[in-house]
């Protein structure tokens, strides 16, 4: 069942009700409160009652923004706080927002009086930022048989909606190729420098691109390095191969690289694909087999956020003490706009990580709230972002899935002086993140910006075309504030490569990535595997630029294109008593050598079949070996940058260390336990047990 947000209510007794409880509670202490909403609820009813009474003279509201409402009031009462803790419950069904729902300071609880918005007991609450298509008809457009129908409201001025989902399925924007990728032949200036902009065309191969009647509404999606550019077509000149675009790409572009076009209708040739025709606001589809008009219901996105928590930290003002329990957010997108803001460059989209894209619950100056057990999913988007002054909150055992762009945005890139603005002693926990970047590749599972102090523990991320989590937003040695974040027992896989046999389309990534000095950081008790880069760069744990003063240990890095470890350049770090297994190429990589030691190497087991076991520059040994067990499978007369294992001792690195076989139960099929007895071999590495990474079942308890 679904509201709309139109629906029209009457007045009644239960409105005359409401008024009397709001008298009552407003004048004397409260006891605790249990509001209702209901798809089959009225605004005017007082809301006490879980079902319509027998006459539906009272019974539980119809729209959430009501409930809001009604707490709002009672919020504002005497003391401007509530006097007993409040719960919203959500009847099952998909509430479709006539706008999104907006909490303000004015909507906080207290920690001794909570308000708490939950789905009711064994139901199924979705709140919806989209809307439902409805009055399809059948149609024949260049010989092929499809579905359309109007959307209504929409204006032809507005950006394109780019997510459309039947009967709670995803399906394809019209596109080309349906399978695969096509590949760019050449980019005129694509050797330039990546900055300030990379190129605005390239050539293709043979009739790749078209010359369609509606080409200029279609659009180029390339991915360059490790980032994706969402390239506008300006025009296509089929003699010279050539496409011209109206922005430039993020990246410089490379043969090779792959891309898609999207947003033609020429290219609805597939079941299961959409078209839009933005001039006469037709939305087209050809369905798939079994599909009937009846029996499917389509949404598409309508707003940017579902949930919008808005608290001004500048002045103080936090959205406090509400929980979000067991409620679905879903069909929300945002767009990088066709025609840039005035002053605004025109790129087709972001430097790194999908930055840029908002989430589709966002909240600044949010403290002390939670989300607990809900799902964020059918988005084009981020699923949640706490953006600045968010403190002291807690995302845990939420679901994350079929997402635009990543799943959790934590902080901002810009450093705030102000303790208030600051955001810091966050915890997400026990989540699975999953199926993420279909719109926006680039976007990470989990993103610490400028943050400190929070927990990232016992989730469950994979199924990501770029990195699994990332820490810090300063690139060298500046001001940063991301520090002392704990990243502990995650289970982080299939990055890059987001399923077994999946090929991967960006480089230059992690299964955690960090960024500039965060001292107190701490990567420990994670397992990080099959990571894969397309033309390089699919490793385990990634200190890029600047990253000082992290700590990672007792971690088990597996199965990785380029290597379990790579620092491009920092300072300070220290990588102890971790295993790190089956790099394809390489197995531990730095590629800038510094004047100050670069990182310490102690009692880890570096186990692997082929490739080497160090890659990039060590023309100096600014770093610190000792104390750790390395095994090439089939031979012990291994490279280390050039120099023996003898020379390599001789130089001052791994004095204490060994090359030995450490014994593990069955490494070829992932158990990398060790024999009974195996450790007595080993120069001071210390077993560890992964078998508890992921998320935990309720009630096991939290790490910090």
């Amino acid at each position: 069942m679904s509201v709309k947000p139109d629906s029209a209510v009457q007045f009644s007794v239960g409105a005359i009700l409401w008024m009397f409880l709001s008298c009552t509670i407003a004048g004397a202490a409260a006891e605790p409160l249990t509001l209702y909403v209901s798809p089959d609820g009225n605004d005017n009813f007082s809301g006490t009652l879980a079902r319509a009474n027998r006459r539906r003279t009272d019974g539980p509201l119809l729209t959430v923004t009501r409930a809001r409402d009604v707490v709002r009031a009672m919020v504002r009462g005497p003391g401007g706080k509530p006097r007993g803790p409040i719960t919203v419950c959500l009847r099952g069904g998909t509430y479709f927002l006539p706008q999104p729902l907006v909490l303000t300071p004015e909507d906080s609880g207290t920690a001794e009086a909570p308000i708490t918005y939950t789905a009711y007991p064994n139901e199924r609450a979705v709140i919806s930022a989209g809307r439902s298509i409805r009055g399809w008809a059948k149609v024949n457009v260049n010989g092929r048989d499809l579905w359309a129908a109007a959307v209504p409201q929409f204006r032809e001025t507005e950006d394109c909606f780019r997510e459309m989902w039947v009967s709670g399925q995803r399906r394809v924007l019209a596109r080309s190729p349906n399978v695969d990728f096509l590949r760019v032949a050449e980019a005129p200036g694509g050797d330039r420098p990546v900055q300030p902009q990379g190129p605005s065309r390239f050539h293709f191969r043979g009739d790749d691109l078209r010359n369609w009647p509606d080409v200029t509404r279609a659009e180029v999606v390339v991915m360059s390095l490790w980032a994706e550019s969402h390239l506008p077509i300006a025009s296509v000149d089929e003699k010279e191969r050539l496409v011209q675009f109206t922005k430039s790409a993020v990246q410089k572009i490379s043969p090779d690289d792959k891309y898609w076009v999207e947003g033609a209708m020429e290219l609805l040739d597939e079941p299961g694909e959409w078209y839009f025709d933005r001039k006469s606001g037709t939305v087209y589809y050809m369905p798939k087999a079994g599909e009937t008009m009846i029996g499917s219901e389509f949404i598409i996105p309508w707003y940017t956020h579902v949930l919008h928590l808005q608290g001004s930290p500048e002045a103080g003002l936090f959205v406090e003490h509400v929980t979000f329990r067991g409620i679905t957010f879903a069909n929300s997108e945002w767009n990088i706009p066709r025609v840039p803001p005035p002053g605004k460059e025109a790129r087709g989209g972001f430097d790194q990580a999908a930055i840029g894209v908002p989430g589709a619950v966002w909240g600044e100056g949010v403290r002390y709230c939670r989300f607990d057990g809900c799902t964020m999913h059918h988005a084009g988007n981020y699923g949640i972002e706490l953006a600045g002054g968010c403190q002291h909150n807690k995302i845990s055992y939420c679901t994350l899935t079929d997402l635009g762009a990543g799943g959790i945005k934590l902080g901002e890139g810009q450093i705030h002086l102000a303790e208030s603005e600051q955001t810091k002693f966050n915890e997400i926990s026990d989540c699975t993140i999953s199926d993420c970047g279909k719109r926006y590749p680039s976007a990470v599972g989990i993103w610490l910006g400028q943050t400190s102090q929070n927990s990232i523990t016992h989730n469950d991320v994979h199924g990501l075309w770029y990195t699994g989590i990332s820490i810090g937003w300063t690139w060298g040695y500046g001001d940063a504030l991301a520090g002392n974040n704990v990243i502990e027992f995650n289970h982080v896989h299939h990055i890059g490569t987001p399923a077994a046999g999946v090929e991967p389309i960006l480089s230059d990534m992690g299964a955690i990535y960090t960024l500039g000095n965060q001292p107190g950081t701490v990567i420990r008790g994670n397992v990080f595997h099959d990571i894969a880069g397309l033309k390089y760069g699919g490793w385990g744990i990634y200190f890029d630029e600047g990253s000082t003063g992290i700590a990672a240990e007792n971690n088990l890095v597996y199965r990785t294109t380029h290597g379990g470890l790579h620092q491009h350049y920092g300072a300070a770090n220290v990588v102890r008593n971790n295993i790190f297994a089956f790099g394809r190429d390489d197995q531990i990589q730095r590629s800038r050598v510094e004047d100050h030691l670069s990182f310490t190497f102690e009692k880890n087991l570096v186990y692997w079949d082929h490739g080497a076991l160090l890659t990039g520059n060590w023309s100096k040994l600014n770093v610190a070996f000792d104390n750790n067990t390395y095994w090439q499978i089939g031979g012990d007369k291994f490279d280390l940058a050039g120099r023996t294992w003898q020379q390599w001792r001789d130089a001052g690195m791994d004095r204490h260390s060994r090359i030995a076989d450490p014994g593990f139960v069955d490494a070829e099929h992932d158990d990398f336990h060790l024999r009974p007895g195996g450790d007595q071999g080993l120069t001071g590495f210390v077993p560890f047990d992964v078998s508890g990474v992921g998320p935990r079942l309720r009630g096991q308890g939290t790490v910090r």
